[in-house]
């Protein structure tokens, strides 16, 4: 490309010089030429004066006045014979023309001729004739030539130079371009392109940016998911095993119900699943309404087992005039999910989900009776947290999830150990989420 702009500049560059020094030439030499005729007859007239003077008196002429060493004068009488100067014997057909009584030039023997008339009156007394060699004129119009040529060249070698600087300042950039899309077709989502000042390049370097952020942003996502979903996926599992390892260990046991039991926790996983890749791929979804009571009963017939099973109990209260949140019930199913597993997990005694008005928002808190949390909120929901007693990262995937559906999950209190979540409530009437104070 860098070679392609020079040589288009320097060729556009010498077609101009061209087309504009190929006429001037032929000028020049026209000028030239012409202004040698010019010369030879101022020479010719300031003969002509002191010589008609001599002849009008009837004198013999005096010496003709000097001129340079390639300029001639020769004084004709008028029957066109050579009675002073160095040229032709006789008047050649300039002199003659101008014993007729005109000013005449032309050329002779390679010179450039001029002759004008001597007269008084109506009588032709002779003519003066002023010649010069025509190379003397070609001498003047080589070195003018010579000029324009080098003007030309140092036009044309100025455009090479500027078509090297500005090549190299839309090269440069491209480079750039070119080794940002090669670090980002290697893995590298945090290469950027400079922005070097130059409109379209930078719109270009702008996209390409936009680019590697998107792909860093669904690349994270991407690798989150086998983690989000191991971590996920743990607590299902583990009771789907269990039912399983029960049924084979009681032989007395009705193997339809285990395999019921399998069958609805399988469907489970499936949903977490669906769920998980829902997030990792950021689908969009149309607005609906959180299906809040059907998300309850889930929540108690999976959860209210296992604490049943650890002697504990599972209670949910649901105070009047809740607002109808819009947040996708897939995301509250796996917040409250992630939470009611800490709680499980970490926690002592009931567990209880308190579904109340937090003011254009559907507050779910959910709080145990286990021992209070003492490291900070950052830590908490940092993701792989040093100090996380668990995986680090269902809290933090929890997070998440709550920001993606423009709410806001939070340890409320301490001890007991309570967590809010906070969803924005919507306009039932057109679908439109009321954004929460």
């Amino acid at each position: 490309m860098r070679k392609r702009i020079v040589g288009l500049t320097v060729l556009a560059a010498a077609l101009a010089i061209a087309l504009f020094g190929i006429p001037l030439a032929a000028i020049v030499v026209r000028y030239v030429v012409h202004d040698e005729r010019g010369e030879l007859e101022r020479l010719a007239d300031r003969a002509a004066v002191s010589a008609g003077a001599d002849l009008v008196r009837g004198r013999p002429p005096g010496a003709l006045p000097p001129t340079g060493a390639d300029t001639h004068l020769t004084l004709y009488d008028a029957a066109g014979n050579r009675i002073g100067g160095g040229g032709p014997a006789t008047a050649d057909p300039t002199a003659r023309a101008a014993l007729t009584g005109t000013t005449s030039s032309g050329d002779s023997n390679g010179d450039i001729v001029v002759a004008v008339p001597l007269q008084t009156g109506t009588t032709m007394l002779g003519a003066i004739r002023a010649a010069t060699p025509r190379a003397e004129a070609y001498t003047r119009i080589a070195g003018i030539w010579s000029l324009m040529a080098g003007l030309g060249l140092v036009a044309v070698i100025g455009a090479w130079l500027v078509a090297r600087t500005l090549s190299s300042r839309l090269s440069r950039p491209l480079d750039q371009l070119v080794l940002t899309a090669t670090a980002l077709g290697h893995g590298d989502f945090s290469a950027r392109s400079r922005f070097p000042g130059l409109p379209e390049i930078d719109s270009v370097g702008a996209a390409l940016n936009r680019t590697a952020t998107r792909l860093g942003e669904m690349v994270a996502r991407e690798r989150a998911f086998s983690a989000d979903a191991s971590h996920q996926l743990r607590t299902p599992l583990t009771g789907l095993r269990f039912g399983l390892e029960i049924a084979l260990e009681d032989p007395d046991q009705d193997p339809r119900e285990a395999l019921r039991t399998a069958v609805a926790a399988t469907d489970r996983l499936q949903r977490t699943v669906e769920d998980l890749l829902r997030l990792a791929r950021d689908t969009n979804r149309r607005a609906e309404p959180l299906h809040l009571s059907q998300l309850l009963g889930e929540l108690s017939d999976t959860w209210g087992t296992k604490l049943t099973a650890n002697r504990r109990a599972l209670t949910v209260t649901e105070q009047p005039g809740v607002p109808v949140s819009g947040a996708s019930t897939a995301s509250v199913r796996q917040i409250l999910a992630v939470l009611l597993d800490n709680a499980v997990t970490h926690g002592t005694g009931a567990v209880t989900i308190t579904i109340r008005d937090a003011g254009h928002a559907l507050a779910i808190d959910v709080a145990n009776r286990g021992p209070a949390i003492t490291v900070s909120s950052e830590q908490l929901f940092a993701r792989r947290s040093a100090d996380a007693t668990g995986h680090g990262i269902g809290l933090s995937l929890a997070r998440r999830l709550a920001e993606a559906e423009g709410g806001r999950l939070g340890l409320t209190q301490a001890s007991p150990p309570t967590f809010t979540l906070l969803t924005p409530a919507m306009n039932i009437e057109h679908l439109i989420p009321v954004q929460s104070g």
